[in-house]
């Protein structure tokens, strides 16, 4: 039956205490806006930004009569990516296949981690034969990343991975973040085996783990947050670094290095431009990356 003119509108979504309509995706949240399209009541974290007021996520995830694609209106992260169902997926996948290569660890033995551990040039007592980045091995540059020995060490990397994951994951959204942590890991193996002696191998996930920091001290910076627990717990990292015993300190300070600039690109990249700057800034880290490699190659060769 049609409504007649001048009477109410029945609300669509649960009332709350003091008769304001409920969030129809959050109930009990009261909020006084509804959906251009469907009409339906949404919360400001609902919200998304249309040409006239404001949609809710299906009618964006939709397009309903946008008249631009759905991914025009679809809610962005600070960095320009896609806004998750899950916001932690990429965090989740990482710890996992960080604990996937530790338990192959437990079941190969040295001989794995002779295979896949960072280091420039030396003979290898487990593989009987000249290994390392100098000798055409780069995929150790990698690998180094996912590989730990022992259980102090990943837990204490794993517990890292997931606190900082689940602060700079949700801010950059899926690609970027997984380029980050990447980047970041590469360019701790790049310093590493370009300081460090030949001889001397180094695994871990700290340069990405450290790429991770750098990222969460600008995303901090960038959202005007109180700075001084963050410079505290870089402070505390940092100090960790240069006084325990068997740290690869180089590591540690190529994956800050290279997160804190790659997130610069990122968060601070003009609107109209953001892809561009964001890949050029990423590009021009790892082309950076793959320079060092290969002038410290030559130098090992």
């Amino acid at each position: 039956m049609d409504q007649a003119p001048g009477s109410p509108q029945e609300p669509q979504g649960p009332q709350g205490a003091a008769g304001l309509p409920s969030c129809y995706r959050h109930p009990g949240r009261e909020t006084g806006i509804s959906c251009t399209r469907c009409e339906r009541p949404i919360c400001p974290e609902c919200m998304v930004s249309a040409s006239v007021g404001f949609q809710c996520p299906e009618c964006v995830k939709d397009g309903s009569g946008t008249g631009h694609s759905p991914a025009a209106n679809r809610p962005r992260t600070i960095a320009g990516g896609s806004v998750a169902e899950d916001p932690f997926l990429v965090t989740k996948i990482l710890i996992g296949l960080n604990a996937a290569v530790f338990a192959l660890v437990l079941v190969l033995g040295g001989r794995f981690v002779a295979e896949t551990e960072l280091i420039g040039l030396a003979i290898s007592p487990q593989l009987g034969e000249i290994v390392g980045v100098a000798d055409g091995q780069w995929y150790r540059l990698l690998t180094a990343v996912f590989l730990h020995q022992e259980v102090p060490h990943i837990l204490f990397n794993l517990l890292g991975l997931w606190f900082l994951g689940r602060m700079v994951e949700p801010a950059l959204g899926r690609g970027r973040y997984l380029a980050l942590y990447l980047i970041s890991g590469l360019g701790g193996s790049a310093l590493a085996y370009l300081i460090a002696a030949p001889n001397q191998p180094s695994l871990g996930a700290s340069g990405a783990i450290f790429g991770l920091m750098g990222a969460f001290a600008v995303l901090a910076r960038r959202s005007n947050l109180d700075m001084r627990p963050v410079a505290l717990i870089l402070a505390i990292s940092l100090l960790l670094t240069f006084t325990r015993p068997d740290i690869s300190w180089e590591g540690h300070i190529g994956g800050l290095v290279a997160g804190t600039l790659i997130t610069l690109g990122m968060v601070y990249a003009p609107r109209e431009r953001r892809t561009l700057v964001q890949l050029g800034v990423s590009g021009a880290v790892l082309l950076a990356i793959v320079i060092t490699v290969m002038a410290r190659t030559a130098a090992l060769s």
